[in-house]
């Protein structure tokens, strides 16, 4: 590919000329980061140079070599401040490489993705994940649709709830009043799995009576079948359902595993969500590793091959 300047003020932007050549190499520098020997380049008119990764997302980005092994190490259930002492580097280094790696992994899955606008899911499962942001007292839901067929997590969203239960009055109490935004996060979810779903396909929630409405609206010809949550396999895993036969069982299998793999979602851990940002950077990092290389596309799953 014929590099261009980066230099937005460069008068080379003007020429319309596709001929003219302007870019020339100026050499070559080792980046020692990752001991990689990167070539030069030098405009011509603004006498200025660039290089191949000037206009990168990890542009000047030190300590390259542990961008790939901290990426395996947080989708593998270990946390940011053992991450740090195991690749010996300091804390905040980990944290910026997270929110990195966070906003990388969303594009590889939106141009994964592109897979679908041509074969839309017929099947999917839709339902929420609950966890807590630095208390209990402080419930997170995560809003999830996966393809029934091939596991492939096709998107999620992450919304303030409030306390339910014995801590609903201690909550308020200690935080005060904390709004209901899971209506806002179905319909952002179901809005955005418009390009990805067929519009007669069939989605499967559990009973919760708010589904029907926010799936009609959203999908009207689409058809809804819901069943009836079961009781969780063992202690600590209320996504394993003790059932025969479950008939979402893609979703809660790729539930457990959420928690199975993600740190700050054991349901035995002082690991806790600090921030939302941080929780949607970390589950997008997971959902790449999973989409990609935990589950594969199968093709009675495709629009197109099933008509």
């Amino acid at each position: 590919m014929k590099p261009s300047c980066p230099h937005l003020n460069c008068q080379s932007h003007m020429c319309l000329d596709p001929d003219f050549k302007h870019i020339v190499r100026f050499g070559t520098f080792f980046r020692k980061s990752d001991s990689r020997s990167i070539r030069r380049y030098r405009c011509l008119i603004c006498k200025r140079t660039f290089s191949r990764s000037t206009l990168l997302p990890n542009y000047r980005q030190k300590v390259r070599r542990i961008t790939h092994p901290l990426e395996e190490l947080l989708y593998s259930g270990v946390s940011q401040r053992r991450s740090a002492i195991l690749l010996g580097v300091s804390r905040s280094t980990i944290s910026r490489r997270f929110h990195y790696l966070g906003n990388r992994s969303r594009t590889s899955n939106e141009k994964l993705m592109r897979h679908y606008h041509e074969h839309p899911a017929l099947q999917i499962q839709f339902d929420d994940l609950e966890t807590h942001e630095h208390t209990k007292c402080k419930p997170l839901s995560i809003a999830l649709a996966v393809e029934a067929k091939t596991r492939k997590i096709l998107g999620f969203r992450v919304s303030r709830m409030p306390a339910k239960g014995r801590l609903a009055k201690i909550a308020h109490v200690k935080y005060g009043w904390r709004s209901d935004e899971r209506r806002v996060g179905w319909n952002g979810l179901l809005s955005s799995l418009k390009s990805y779903v067929s519009p007669s396909a069939t989605i499967t929630t559990d009973d919760n009576p708010h589904y029907p409405r926010i799936v009609r609206r959203h999908f009207p010809e689409a058809i809804h079948e819901t069943v009836k949550g079961g009781r969780g396999s063992s202690t600590g895993q209320g996504e394993l359902k003790k059932l025969k036969f479950d008939p979402i069982f893609s979703l809660n299998h790729t539930c457990a595993m959420l928690r199975a793999n993600l740190n700050r979602l054991f349901r035995k851990t002082w690991c806790t969500t600090k921030t939302i940002q941080g929780l949607i950077d970390h589950l997008s990092i997971y959902v790449a590793f999973h989409n990609r290389r935990l589950t594969k596309f199968h093709s009675i799953s495709t629009a197109i091959e099933a008509s």
